[in-house]
């Protein structure tokens, strides 16, 4: 089924062409990834597509299906400022959602008994449980807790959270997503990317985290220079194929460029027009000259700034402890950094990565022990707090009162304009305010101005947010040859699995643990311990049962209900198997017809009516038993 159609789709901002008469098509259950260069278009496609911005061209069409529930989570989400977060999440015309609403807000505010029965009621009529269960379910996975806090009263990171669990709670058939990945913890973008997965949910978005693009994805766009490509597959997949359309294009750029040189030559030799065979020609000449020169291929980011020397003692912590009230963020951590050492930072969010950042840079002082940094250490320190330039400044000005030059290897020297090209920032874009920038851009800037420093010892607080992949690629490169040390906060699993000898956890109560291995290798190993430890609870769950089993009379069940017991269990079990089997169907995207979605939706309700109504039984017997 066709949930989205564009057809002859374009934008333009000024003389800047983002995209040009495009067209696709987006079916049911498709799970599509948008990529392309920071400052591309990838975020006004998104909002075109989701109907935020109106689409420009000759016979431009956007297209939703009438029955289609589509939600957008944009990179910056709009709430009334004075609304609290109950109000904020249960904005919606859906009557369970403000039945639970109604229920929450007598929870919330202790209303009269007569108003919280009738709310209850209503939440009986509705028989809206287990869906108030979900929802608490996905406001505490997104760390949402105080409902009577006023929505401007948050962050930038909280807002996005907001929205995303608004987004899930409202159950939408198709999402829109702009980086839903960025001020995310890594367990809720576990949690996140298996929610995506579900095979009738549709998905269209941008992320830079390559391991969503991996596991969800089944289909990615590039944007490239106002074009868009499709490849089918994950992002391995995408690689491949890009790579192969490069070296295709390449070929065929470099036949053209003899054929322009021979054409060239009859241009110049030929008198102009005198025929109408002689014009087709020289007119065929220009559109090929056109071809040539547009499909020049662009730049990449290249960093090679040579760090300074660093002497024998970098940087040590020797039992450093600090607190803010009751609160432990760190006690007795104690530690000696080597030379090009590569540590991850990974915790929860609000666990005190940020302050730990703060000690070691002597921006903040510890409660207990002392902080040691060697006399050559020179830190560059890239946080998201720290994006604060100069709006009303050119990107030239930005660079240039850091410093006019920085040295290079076997002494050479890059001045501020060169190296701002290396950054893809060409003289013209150097002369643009910083105001005009995109996210992303803002974002490479300000790494660039942290390297302008010339560190040895570079500290990284969630670098990949807003940075498109192809930067990500080379700034990779370019961290992996770093001759100095390097510590990353990041919720990127590709980017700490591709760069980090050992890891920090940061497992609250003030205690950090030193993990030797990537991302990947430490999840293995936590998952296999939680794994161990639910078997560990069931087993003694199941002792404390048996012994209170034992210290009570003899009750239990008679024959004909032992017997009735079994039965049931057999009959739920063969239930639960064509439960399966109807829920299968829903994946037969070929045969499904709206009629047959309905049918279907409609006999797997009355089956799992049927189950709970067996399954309910069930549990009188074992109760008596």
């Amino acid at each position: 089924m066709n949930y989205l159609t564009l057809e002859n789709v374009s934008k333009m901002y000024g003389e800047k062409v983002l995209f040009d008469n495009i067209s696709l098509q987006v079916n049911q259950g498709q799970k599509i990834a948008l990529v392309a260069k920071n400052g591309s278009g990838k975020s006004t496609l998104l909002r075109v597509i989701a109907g935020k911005e109106p689409p420009e061209g000759e016979n431009s069409k956007v297209e939703l299906h009438r029955s289609v529930n589509l939600r957008f989570l944009d990179q910056d989400p709009d709430f009334y400022e004075e609304h609290t977060i109950l109000e904020a999440v249960f904005d919606s015309d859906n009557p369970m959602i403000q039945a639970i609403k109604e229920y929450e807000r007598t929870l919330l505010f202790k209303t009269e008994p007569a108003v919280a029965q009738a709310a209850i009621t209503r939440m009986d009529d509705l028989k809206a449980w287990d869906f108030e269960a979900r929802i608490q379910e996905v406001l505490t996975r997104f760390e949402i807790h105080r409902m009577d806090q006023l929505v401007k009263t948050l962050s930038g990171g909280q807002k996005k959270r907001l929205a995303l669990a608004k987004l899930i709670i409202d159950e939408p058939e198709m999402v829109i997503l702009d980086e839903p990945t960025n001020h995310l913890d890594l367990d809720m973008i576990e949690w996140l990317e298996e929610y995506l997965s579900q095979p009738n949910l549709t998905v269209f978005m941008v992320t830079h985290d390559r391991y969503f693009l991996e596991r969800v994805c089944d289909e990615i766009i590039e944007l490239d220079r106002g074009k868009i490509y499709r490849y089918s597959g994950n992002y391995s997949a995408f690689l491949e194929k890009k790579a192969t359309r490069h070296e295709n294009e390449a070929i065929a750029l470099e036949k053209d460029k003899k054929l322009f040189k021979k054409e060239l030559d009859w241009v110049n030799r030929s008198p102009q027009a005198r025929t109408t065979k002689a014009k087709s020609r020289v007119d065929a000449f220009y559109d090929l000259k056109d071809k040539v020169s547009g499909n020049r291929v662009e730049g990449e980011l290249q960093i090679d700034i040579k760090g300074q020397r660093l002497g024998k003692k970098i940087l040590e912590a020797h039992n450093i402890g600090k607190s803010f009230g009751d609160i432990k963020i760190i006690e007795g951590f104690s530690y000696k950094f080597q030379k090009k050492e590569r540590v991850g930072i990974v915790g929860p969010n609000g666990v005190g990565k940020s302050t730990f950042l703060q000690l070691l840079t002597e921006e903040i002082r510890p409660d207990t022990g002392k902080v040691v940094v060697g006399g050559n250490t020179v830190f560059g320190f890239y946080s998201q707090d720290g994006i604060q330039l100069g709006e009303d400044k050119r990107v030239i000005d930005v660079i240039q009162d850091i410093a006019e030059f920085i040295p290079l290897d076997k002494g050479q020297k890059l001045t501020a304009p060169q190296l701002l090209e290396r950054f893809l920032f060409d003289r013209k874009q150097q002369q643009v305010y910083v105001s005009q920038l995109s996210g992303g851009e803002k974002r490479r800037l300000f790494l660039l101005s942290v390297l302008m420093e010339n560190p040895n010892f570079l500290i990284l607080d969630e670098p990949t947010n807003d940075l498109d992949i192809m930067t990500l690629n080379i700034l990779e490169d370019f961290l992996l040859d770093f001759p100095g040390c390097i510590i990353i906060v990041s919720h990127d699993r590709y980017f700490l699995d591709k760069l980090v000898d050992h890891l920090f956890i940061f497992e609250g109560e003030g205690q950090i643990r030193d993990f030797i291995g990537d991302y990947s290798e430490y999840r293995v190993l936590q998952k296999e311990r939680e794994r161990q430890q639910r078997r560990e609870d069931r087993a003694e769950q199941q002792r404390k049962k048996e012994a209170e089993q034992e210290q009570k009379p003899a009750e239990g069940l008679t024959y004909e209900e032992r017997k009735t017991m079994n039965k049931l269990e057999k009959e739920i079990s063969k239930l639960e198997e064509k439960k399966k089997q109807l829920e299968a169907k829903f994946l037969e995207t070929d045969q499904l017809t709206p009629e047959r979605i309905t049918e279907l939706a409609k006999e797997l309700d009355e089956l799992k009516a049927t189950i709970e109504e067996k399954e309910m039984l069930w549990m009188e017997y074992a109760e008596k038993a």
